[in-house]
Parts: C-alpha cells; sequence; structure tokens
C-alpha cells in the first residue's frame, strides 16, 4: 500500500512544483510515523522516504533506539520541557518550538551531546486556541533574536498548522501569512530557509506559497489505527 501511495504523491508534489516554476528538490517530504511500527518506516525508507517525522518524544526516542541514524528524524509535537532530552537526542529538526524556556532547554541538552541542534519556531497563524506555537509576530521576532545567542542551537525556519478547513483562502492565508514572516524575520539578518506547513489535506496549497518542509502522514501510510500500540503494527 504505501508503494501505491508514495508514486502518486510523489507525482502530485512535482506537477505543483511545475506548475508554480519551484525545485521538487527543494522540498522534504516528512513521512509522520506516529502510531506505526519499526517495519513500516523501514518499507517506506526502502521506497525512497528518508524523513520522519513523529509527535511523541518517547516514541521518537524508542523508534531512534531500533534505527538510529538509518533515517532523518523530525520532532514535530509538543514537546514538554522535561521531554526535549530524547528529542534532542534522536531528530535532526525539532520543529515545534514555541519559548524562551524552551530553546534554553534544548540548548542545554545539546550542549551536553556537543550537538548543534536545528530547531524551528512554530507559528499560530490559524488564531486557534487549539493550537500550539506563537501567535504575535513581534514575540516570534524576539524569540528567534533570543535563539541566535544560543551556542547549541540553530534557528533555521518556521513551523504552522493551517485550520482544518474547506475554505481554501483561510489555508492559503495560513500559509501566506508564515512565508511573508519568513521574509520579514530575514530582512533584519537572519537566513531562515525552511517553512514546514502542509500536511495530506493542504500540502498542494502550501507548496505554491513556498513550503519547504511537508508533514505528510495518511497520504503515504494510510489511516492510523490509535487503538494499537506501535510495536504492534
Amino acid at each position: 500500500m504505501i508503494a501505491e501511495n508514495i508514486k502518486p504523491l510523489r507525482e502530485r508534489i512535482a506537477a505543483k512544483c511545475a506548475e508554480f516554476k519551484r525545485n521538487p528538490k527543494e522540498i522534504r517530504l516528512i513521512a509522520v510515523s506516529k502510531f506505526f511500527g519499526v517495519d513500516t518506516i523501514k518499507e517506506a525508507n526502502r521506497l525512497g522516504i528518508t524523513d520522519f517525522g513523529e509527535n511523541k518524544a518517547q516514541e521518537l526516542r524508542d523508534k531512534y533506539e531500533i534505527l538510529g541514524d538509518k533515517v532523518t528524524w523530525h520532532f514535530i509535537g509538543t514537546l514538554q520541557r522535561n521531554k526535549v532530552k530524547y528529542a534532542v537526542k534522536s531528530a535532526a529538526y525539532i520543529h515545534s518550538v514555541d519559548s524562551a524556556s524552551l530553546s534554553d532547554e534544548i540548548n542545554n541538552q545539546a550542549g551536553k551531546l556537543n550537538k548543534v541542534q536545528k530547531i524551528l519556531l512554530e507559528v499560530n497563524t490559524s488564531f486557534e486556541e487549539s493550537k500550539s506555537g506563537l501567535i504575535d509576530n513581534i514575540k516570534v521576532l524576539e524569540l528567534a533574536k533570543h535563539c541566535s545567542t544560543l551556542s547549541n542551537v540553530e534557528l533555521v525556519g518556521l513551523m504552522t498548522m493551517a485550520p482544518f478547513t474547506d475554505d481554501e483562502s483561510i489555508i492559503r492565508q495560513s500559509f501566506s501569512d508564515l512565508r511573508k514572516l519568513k521574509d520579514e524575520i530575514n530582512k533584519i539578518g537572519f537566513d531562515l530557509r525552511e517553512l514546514s506547513m502542509g500536511m495530506t489535506n493542504d500540502y498542494e496549497i502550501a507548496i505554491e506559497e513556498g513550503a519547504t518542509m511537508l508533514r505528510i502522514g495518511s497520504a503515504i501510510f494510510g489511516q492510523r489505527d490509535i487503538t494499537k500500540d506501535w510495536r504492534q503494527s
């Protein structure tokens, strides 16, 4: 099933890139593998997927202990400070940084490993209370400046989630706002390269608006059975 899903997905990504004169190589496809077992990840990897996203720090830790650096790991969920050590040890990228205290703990744990941890700031562009992330652009800029003072953190971009809606104009606005914010931050001396935005339901709009990282789960793996532990799948 994964093979049957990946081919048309890559074709749609390539077609959208061609339509908007983008290079598909600029876009990193992150397979969201939460709740899926190691064998499933291995199968996707054999089919050419190299990047995998996890939402739970301990699940990431356990999968990393099995697979290690054979794939590139992304932590994309809400990260509690007491779980930072698991994410830093395992993830090449942490997408969900939304406070100075969290960035400080990432810096602290990365320092213990002599690692420079790549991070993205999570921005709540939909203004939904149910979502994590910074809402005020001034706060985003302040946090970006704070991160630039940390020796074991490298700020590489911004992340957002669009609202779950069928209204494409609302989704587009969410992604467009993040792109514009990245451009504004870069104008004052930063070099943010990554825009992590777009999931199974809205990745084509995200590509149109400049996404460099797509976080796609069900379009690759199918629907999750959340009643099962990932070790059973």
